[in-house]
């Protein structure tokens, strides 16, 4: 894989205009638009973010192959990842899925009622799942890890039952997706399920970063915490 093409002395503006997707990773550092011809390491120092964490994140959401090697995550501050993770799950609770589900029942609207039940919970379903999955994060994992970057030793948890018992949530997503290409008559399709399916695959290719990052990045992160913390 190249190298990334981006230091903290890039521009911001450059490095977005060239991967557009990143703009949505900003909110979760608490970084706003109009940073101007600021460099990235301008941009982060103002908002209180590592450069190098930033950057790490970069590329991640662009390159699909890349998983940072064990080099590059000792050395690169991981302090603020648990506050990126969770401001990532705020994201997708609070914005994308409630996005994806008006769109959901403005097709669901066209349906039979039967069928419109069915689709409905089928997503009601998922979105559940999702919130389950990120409150025992939230409310076990993370705490963990936060006593842990304190330098308080914690063995009432372990972060490999966290890696053994990790599930993918964006699986669903993707079964969603095949009952909407199989399976939705004519009248529910137009640009409510043009636009319900980009926002899938988009939450989906989103959601698949998110869990290589607690996999590839969080856990080697932490389990390194663990030996060193007594």
């Amino acid at each position: 894989m190249k190298e990334f093409l981006y230091d903290s002395a890039s521009k911001m503006s450059e490095m977005i205009t060239a991967h557009p997707g990143l703009v949505m990773m900003l909110p979760r550092f608490g970084i706003e638009l109009g940073f101007g011809d600021k460099s990235i390491g301008e941009v982060c120092r103002l908002h209180g973010v590592d450069a190098g964490f930033f950057l790490l994140m970069c590329n991640v959401y662009t390159f699909d192959n890349y998983v940072p090697t064990a080099h590059v995550i000792d050395s690169t501050d991981l302090t603020h990842l648990v506050d990126y993770l969770r401001r990532s799950h705020q994201y997708y609770v609070e914005k994308r899925l409630p996005h994806i589900e008006r769109h959901l029942q403005h097709m669901a609207s066209a349906l039979p009622d039967r069928v419109a039940t069915v689709f409905m919970h089928f997503f009601s379903t998922y979105k559940n799942e999702v919130v389950a999955h990120f409150g025992h994060e939230e409310e076990r994992v993370f705490p963990h890890i936060e006593a842990l970057q304190r330098g308080h030793s914690d063995d009432s948890y372990q972060i490999d039952a966290f890696l053994a018992s990790h599930s993918n949530i964006e699986d669903k997503l993707d079964d969603l997706l095949q009952i909407i290409f199989k399976y939705l008559p004519p009248q529910a399709m137009g640009d409510d399920a043009i636009s319900v399916v980009y926002d899938i695959l988009q939450l989906s290719h989103d959601l698949r970063k998110h869990s290589l990052i607690e996999e590839k990045i969080l856990v080697p992160y932490v389990t390194h915490l663990e030996r060193t913390v007594s």
